[in-house]
């Protein structure tokens, strides 16, 4: 049997409040309910402020980009992210409050 589901990288999931065409990129912080407050000056149009919000993610939590995977909510304010290679309580220290 192997062991290399000891060597997995931890992932963390949590939700994300995006307001785009907002004149810069950067987290607000965490929502009452556990949400991350996040805006970027990209506009929701083509992927923009997505892509925007990938790019802001991993540079806030020190990860490459394709570390950071948008899994729901690509049309609407209301995203899911997965970060791979971070374990929720490391996602958490980064955001106190943070839902993971």
């Amino acid at each position: 049997m192997s062991h290399s589901a000891d060597r997995l990288p931890a992932s963390t999931r949590f939700a994300v409040r995006l307001m785009p065409r907002a004149g810069a990129d950067r987290v607000d912080g965490v929502s009452d309910d556990g949400v991350l407050q996040a805006r970027v000056a990209a506009p929701a149009v083509g992927g923009a402020a997505n892509a925007a919000l990938v790019r802001l993610l991993a540079d806030e939590l020190g990860v490459s980009k394709s570390s950071v995977r948008l899994v729901a909510g690509a049309s609407g304010r209301h995203k899911l992210i997965v970060v791979d290679g971070l374990a929720p309580d490391e996602v958490a220290a980064r955001w106190p409050g943070l839902r993971v």
